[in-house]
């Protein structure tokens, strides 16, 4: 059954929904948002699909969970999807966000003002180094993590976001959890402890640019199967026969070889 919103607003039964369809709603909800500045008043699946380059059947599907249909030969209504998928996804409800961590990157999420637009804004701000702590950042002052627990629980932190070193994150979402945040978000590259009800979600940008070398490499091998190179100027090899090189393009985007005469 889809989940139904429940009296005050929320998603009842929002966790029967698969995470990747959850993913996935939360781009339907910024294409949406964008329909709706436009003056859009319906869309099409096949229209929405396009835009978010999602298969039409999978995008309905994602709808169907969370109750939503369409209308044959009308497509969806834009506001009304719209603010059925901020319900869902809990965007109905200020969600304050702490950030540990204000280095390049916790200061760059620090500054970053799209948060607060889209229902994220940062509430307080935390590091241990006397240089920043004192100072204040996109107007929010930054404070010494020992003042975590009684600062997120004075401005209600639901979400905290980790960009600490790595040795320091264990500590700071601890200090997270005690204040009573049960969502983080870790830029931090090791893997959290806490307990069954907080939810965690880690953001490696060397894995994701791993990733992407991954498939950088498969496409130069899918392009070059196999070339075919000659050693020396003459195309003899050092007893005067031919001897060619056969390269095998490696998924690192090395080579072996292999010398035949």
């Amino acid at each position: 059954m889809p989940p139904q919103a429940d009296s005050d607003g929320g998603a009842a039964g929002s966790r029967t929904i698969p995470e990747a369809s959850v993913a996935r709603l939360a781009l339907y909800l910024r294409v949406l948002g964008e329909l709706a500045e436009q003056g859009a008043e319906t869309v099409s699946s096949d229209d929405l699909s396009g835009v978010t380059g999602v298969n039409p059947a999978k995008l309905r599907k994602d709808l169907s969970y969370i109750g939503s249909h369409g209308i044959r030969g009308v497509g969806y209504e834009v506001t009304s999807l719209l603010h059925q998928l901020e319900r869902v996804l809990g965007l109905n409800h200020r969600q304050a966000v702490a950030v540990v961590g204000v280095g390049n990157l916790g200061h760059a999420l620090a500054g970053y003002t799209g948060f607060g637009g889209r229902g994220f804004p940062v509430a307080a701000l935390f590091d241990v180094d006397p240089d920043l702590v004192g100072i204040h950042i996109n107007g929010i002052l930054v404070e010494h993590v020992s003042a975590i627990p009684p600062v997120c629980a004075e401005r209600g932190v639901t979400i905290g976001m980790i960009a600490t070193p790595g040795p320091a994150a264990q500590g700071a979402c601890d200090l997270l959890v005690d204040s009573g945040v049960r969502c983080i978000l870790n830029f931090a590259p090791v893997v959290l402890q806490v307990p069954d009800e907080v939810e965690v979600r880690k953001v490696d940008l060397a894995v994701e640019l791993q990733v992407l070398a991954f498939h950088v490499a498969r496409r130069h091998v899918a392009e070059h199967p196999r070339g075919v190179a000659v050693h020396g100027g003459n195309g003899h090899g050092g007893n005067g026969h031919a001897s060619a090189v056969r390269t095998f393009p490696l998924v690192d985007g090395t080579t072996a070889s292999e010398e035949r005469s």
